[in-house]
C-alpha cells in the first residue's frame, strides 16, 4: 500500500509544521483512509552535527593510520573531566579511519543508541586503545549513496547554518517516520500524492492545489507525432482495452545525467529505488499524479509506430524482470514493427527489448488509459502485480494522462538536457463519466442526516462533481478520477463520509410485536449454543476449495458432492470451486490444528454451501462429525447426545 512522505504531500496541500505521521493518519482515517503502519526512519536515535576540536593520528601495527578525535556535539557533550574517556574539552571521544577532514570541520555524528541503515547499531566500544563514543558518518553509511570517499564534511556556508548537537536528518534529506495507508479498491485515486492530498483537504479544510491541472496550455497533437494504432478485435466485457494513448518524444537526453537529489529522496521515501533519470521521472510522476507511464528507448523501436492489440496464442514476451512469459489471447499488448514484435504487457510491465539503458538518449514517453478489467486479469494471470497494474485495475484518471506526459518531458529537459520536440500524438479522447440522477431527499432517507441543499452541493462540488441543481432531482456528474461513483447511493455515501459518520444520529429500530425466531432459526441457535457449551469452537472458513479436495476427503467418483459450481474469476486459481459441504473446509481446519499439536480439536461451522440445481447430497450424521472433530471422542459424544436431544 502507498507510503506517504509528508514533505512530498505538503507540496500539494498545506500541512502544519509540527504534523506527525500519527496525526496525519488520524486525519485520513476520518475520511476512510486507514492507517496500515508507521514505518520508522532510515536512521533512528541521535544523528547530530558535530565540530572536530582535535585530531590525533596514530599509525597502528597493521599499518593503518587511525585518528582519535574530540568532537563537540553540543547538548550531547561530556563535561570536562567526565565521560567514558575524560578530556579537558566538553566533547565526545571518537575514533575515525577517514582522512578527508581537519580540526574545525563540521561533520555528521551518530551517537550511541543510533541505528543506521541495515540495522547497524552504534554503541560505545574500545578500539585501537581508545573508547569511541560515537561515529562520524559517511554518505554510504547513512544510505545516501552507494559509494563515498570519507566522511561527510559540511562546507563553510552549511556549517554556519546549523547548530552543533541539532538533528541532522532533515538537513541531509533522510526520511523520518513515514505513514503507510490502506486504500480500498474503490478509492484508486488515493494511490497518488494528488489523491491523498485531496483527502487531507476534505478532512481538515487545508488549502489544496491540484497538481493534475496543467500549469500552462498543453501542446496539441501534430502530424509528426509518434503514431499509435489500437486494434483490439476481442475486447473484454464489451469494453476496448485502450481508449486513450498519448506519446511524447524527448531527444538528446544525457544518459549519464543523474536524477536530482530531491527526486531520488522522495522516491526512496515512497519505497522505490532510484534507477536512472528517465525511469525515475516516470515513476515519480506516477506516484505524484497516479498515472502510470512508460519510457522506451526510441532508437530500439521498429517500424515507426506502436500497435495495441490482443495476444496471439503461444506468443512470448520477456518482461523487464527478465522472465519469459507465455501470453494468453486475453492479454493486451504494446507492439511495434507493424504489430509483429511484442514490447510489453499493457498496463502491467514493459519488455526487455526497448528498455532504457545507460546509452539511451532519445526517449519515447507513453501515457495511456487501459481497461481496468483487462489489466487486472493479465496481472493475476501472470502473477505480476506491479505499481502500474495496481493503479489501472482500480481506475486511473484519463484526464491526467497528457499532463503526466508533459511533466515527464519537463523533467527530462530540465535535468537531462533533452529537447522537447513537437512530436506529439494523441489517440482517442478523455471520456467524461455519465451524469447521475440524484434525488436530494436520498441523503436524509438513507442516513438521517438533515443537511441544507447548499451544504450538499458544497460537498459534491468539493469532491470534484459538476452539480446542476433544480427541483427534487439534481444532475450530478462525477469527476474523471471517480469511476466508482455510479449511483445515487454512492453520492450519499460521499456526503456522509465528508460530513462525518459521527454526525449520523443513532436510532434503535423498534421490533414489531408478536414476532420472533422461526422454529428452524431457534433450533440452529440451540444446537450452536450446545456445541459451544460442551467445548466446541465455532469457526468461519472461506467457501472456496480446489478440485483436489474431493479426492482428499475420499468422495466416491459418483458422489453428488463432487458436482460443484466453478468461479469465473476466482481469488486463487487453485481454489476455483464453491464448497458443496461444510466438511470441504472444516476438515482442513481440523487437520491443521492436529498438525500444530492440538489433537483434541473440536470445531463446527454454521454456514452456507453452494450446489447446482437439483443436487441435494445426504446430510452428514452427527456421530460422524463428533468422531472426526474430537481426537478422543469425548467432546464429540457429549455434543452428539445433546444435538440428538434437540
Amino acid at each position: 500500500m502507498p507510503l506517504i512522505p509528508q514533505e512530498w504531500l505538503g507540496s500539494h496541500v498545506e500541512l502544519p509544521e509540527d504534523l506527525s505521521p500519527a496525526q496525519l493518519a488520524a486525519a485520513l482515517v476520518k475520511v476512510g483512509l486507514e492507517e496500515e503502519t508507521i514505518h520508522p526512519g532510515a536512521v533512528t536515535g541521535p544523528l547530530v552535527f558535530g565540530r572536530v576540536l582535535s585530531r590525533e593520528p596514530k599509525k597502528q601495527s597493521n599499518g593503518k593510520i587511525i585518528n582519535y578525535c574530540r568532537v563537540d556535539v553540543g547538548q550531547y557533550n561530556d563535561e570536562p573531566g567526565t565521560g567514558r574517556e575524560p578530556s579537558e574539552l566538553p566533547s565526545r571521544g571518537i575514533i575515525c579511519g577517514a582522512h578527508n577532514f581537519e580540526e574545525g570541520d563540521t561533520v555528521v555524528v551518530s551517537l550511541p543508541g543510533a541505528v543506521l541503515p541495515g540495522g547497524f547499531e552504534i554503541a560505545a566500544r574500545k578500539t585501537y586503545g581508545h573508547i569511541s563514543d560515537g561515529m562520524m558518518c559517511s554518505e554510504r553509511e547513512l544510505g545516501l549513496s552507494d559509494e563515498s570517499e570519507g566522511i561527510i564534511v559540511l562546507d563553510d556556508a552549511a556549517a554556519a547554518s546549523v547548530e552543533l548537537g541539532s538533528d541532522a536528518r532533515q538537513f541531509l534529506g533522510l526520511p523520518g517516520e513515514t505513514l503507510e495507508i490502506n486504500v480500498t479498491p474503490d478509492r484508486g485515486y488515493c494511490f497518488s500524492m494528488r489523491g491523498v492530498a485531496r483527502e487531507y483537504h476534505h478532512s481538515t479544510g487545508a488549502r489544496f492545489t491540484d497538481p493534475g491541472l496543467a500549469d500552462a496550455p498543453l501542446p496539441e497533437a501534430t502530424s509528426s507525432g509518434f503514431p499509435v494504432r489500437v486494434e483490439d478485435n476481442a475486447p473484454i466485457h464489451g469494453q476496448p482495452g485502450c481508449d486513450l494513448f498519448v506519446t511524447r518524444v524527448v531527444r538528446g537526453v544525457d544518459p549519464a545525467a543523474p536524477s536530482p537529489a530531491w527526486m531520488a529522496r522522495r522516491l526512496q521515501q515512497a519505497g522505490q529505488r532510484s534507477i536512472s533519470l528517465a525511469v525515475d521521472a516516470t515513476n515519480y510522476v506516477m506516484l505524484d499524479l497516479g498515472q502510470p507511464l512508460h519510457a522506451y528507448d526510441l532508437n530500439k523501436i521498429r517500424g515507426g509506430g506502436l500497435v495495441v492489440r490482443r495476444a496471439k496464442a503461444g506468443e512470448k514476451l520477456t518482461t523487464l524482470d527478465d522472465v519469459e512469459r507465455t501470453l494468453d489471447p486475453e492479454d493486451l499488448l504494446i507492439t511495434d514493427n507493424g504489430g509483429e514484435r511484442v514490447l510489453g504487457l499493457a498496463g502491467v510491465m514493459g519488455g526487455a527489448d526497448t528498455e532504457i539503458t545507460a546509452e539511451t538518449s532519445n526517449v519515447l514517453v507513453e501515457a495511456a488509459h487501459f481497461d481496468a478489467v483487462s489489466v487486472a486479469r493479465s496481472a493475476r494471470r501472470h502473477k505480476l502485480p506491479t505499481e502500474a497494474s495496481k493503479r489501472f485495475e482500480r481506475g486511473v484518471d484519463p484526464a491526467v494522462a497528457a499532463v503526466a506526459a508533459q511533466r515527464v518531458v519537463d523533467l527530462l529537459v530540465e535535468y537531462g538536457g533533452g529537447e522537447a520536440t513537437d512530436e506529439v500524438f494523441v489517440y482517442g479522447q478523455v471520456h467524461q463519466l455519465p451524469a447521475l440522477a440524484f434525488p436530494v431527499a436520498d441523503v436524509e432517507r438513507l442516513t438521517s442526516l438533515q443537511l441544507s441543499e447548499d451544504r450538499i452541493a458544497e460537498i459534491l462540488t468539493d469532491i470534484g462533481c459538476t452539480v446542476e441543481r433544480g427541483g427534487a432531482v439534481w444532475s450530478v456528474q462525477p469527476p474523471t478520477w471517480r469511476p466508482d461513483l455510479v449511483g445515487s447511493a454512492h453520492l450519499v455515501e460521499e456526503i456522509a463520509r465528508l460530513e462525518g459518520y459521527d454526525a449520523i444520529p443513532t436510532a434503535v429500530p423498534t421490533a414489531p410485536a408478536g414476532r420472533g425466531l422461526s422454529p428452524a432459526q431457534r433450533q440452529r441457535r440451540d444446537i450452536a449454543r450446545t456445541l459451544a457449551e460442551t467445548g466446541w469452537v465455532q469457526v468461519l472458513t472461506y467457501p472456496f476449495i480446489p478440485a483436489a479436495r474431493f479426492d482428499e476427503l475420499g468422495y466416491a467418483a459418483d458422489d453428488e458432492r463432487r458436482t460443484a459450481i466453478a468461479l469465473a474469476n476466482p481469488l486463487q486459481d487453485e481454489a476455483n470451486l464453491l464448497r458443496t459441504s461444510l466438511l470441504d473446509t472444516l476438515i482442513p481446519v481440523a487437520s491443521l490444528n492436529v498438525k500444530r499439536g492440538n489433537p483434541a480439536v473440536a470445531v463446527f461451522e454454521m454456514g452456507t454451501v453452494s450446489r447446482p440445481a437439483g443436487i441435494s447430497p445426504a446430510p452428514i450424521p452427527v456421530a460422524y462429525l463428533g468422531s472426526f472433530f474430537s481426537g478422543q471422542g469425548v467432546i464429540g459424544a457429549e455434543a452428539q447426545r445433546e444435538c440428538q436431544r434437540l
